[in-house]
């Protein structure tokens, strides 16, 4: 008796768990993979095209103007005086755009 138990579960679930492994890489991958993927080239793209004179938050929440642009570095000017390197990777593309919204706003 118990043996036929165990057959009839076998027999129900051959196709189930490889389709079942298989949508739950679609979902991962749409839902997750495909989105950040999107995020990152975006970044890379503002990261390029970030010219002097451009108003700029980086990552770690410095805020001041590009007054100089060198290969993979810029230099930010914060105050009047008071200019930082930053490798380019430290741009934050949401910050930037959040604080150019809110001073074209005020």
């Amino acid at each position: 008796m118990h043996s036929i138990l165990l057959q009839a579960q076998q027999q129900g679930q051959g196709w189930a768990f490889p389709i079942m492994m298989i949508l739950m890489f679609g979902v991962l991958y749409f839902f997750m993979i495909r989105p950040q993927q999107k995020k990152a080239k975006d970044q890379k793209k503002f990261a390029e095209e970030i010219k002097k004179g451009d108003y700029v938050v980086t990552i770690g929440g410095a805020h001041g103007r590009v007054a100089e642009l060198e290969g993979d570095t810029f230099i930010l000017e914060a105050e009047r005086g008071v200019r930082i390197r930053f490798s380019k990777s430290a741009i934050s593309m949401d910050s930037t755009k959040a604080a150019a919204g809110k001073k074209l706003a005020e």
